[in-house]
């Protein structure tokens, strides 16, 4: 949803407010997924704030812009590092299965859209089907998701046509 920054050469994501940009047509491919009866949550890890490096009202500001920005229906936080052994980040479920409790999402409808490996194994642990967006010069190495595409707008056309009969409300994505 987010362009990352190139911090010591790897792609990250973003520490400050003034770094926090949308991919381009982020916004119509959410419209296009609600108009279509699917729900918009975002389910992000964020350990930097674990880390201290990124303070969580900078990371309010950035998920306000987004709201504002974009029709999300809901935004789910991990602000754990992968040594706090917790449930809610990813690669682990816990943050869609929250999601799904609280907004009554069937996650064996469920798309999780994603950029990184730990998308795809939290939308496999949650029961959804997982649908891998591929960043522009970056190589995935991770687990097969059941479908890939080249941006979010060959994503939601993806999902539209697998969506199918399926029940809504049913769209989980993850991400920035």
């Amino acid at each position: 949803m987010n362009r990352l920054v190139v911090r010591d050469g790897i792609r990250v994501s973003p520490r400050v407010f003034e770094d926090f940009q949308l991919l381009p047509g982020v916004a119509e491919a959410v419209k296009t997924l609600k108009q279509a009866g699917f729900l918009a949550v975002v389910v992000t890890n964020q350990p930097d704030i674990a880390r201290g490096f990124l303070d969580a009202a900078e990371l309010d500001r950035m998920h306000e812009m987004l709201r504002q920005a974009v029709a999300v229906d809901a935004i789910y936080v991990c602000c754990h590092d992968d040594a706090d052994g917790c449930d809610c980040r990813k690669p682990k479920p816990g943050l869609l299965l929250r999601a799904a409790e609280e907004w009554r999402i069937n996650l064996n409808n469920s798309f999780v859209l994603g950029d990184s490996w730990k998308d795809i194994m939290a939308g496999r642990a949650a029961a959804c089907t997982t649908l891998l967006v591929k960043i522009e010069g970056q190589v995935y190495s991770g687990p097969a998701p059941d479908f890939a595409a080249s941006d979010l707008s060959e994503a939601v056309r993806i999902v539209l046509s697998r969506a199918g009969s399926r029940a809504f409300p049913s769209a989980a994505s993850a991400g920035p």
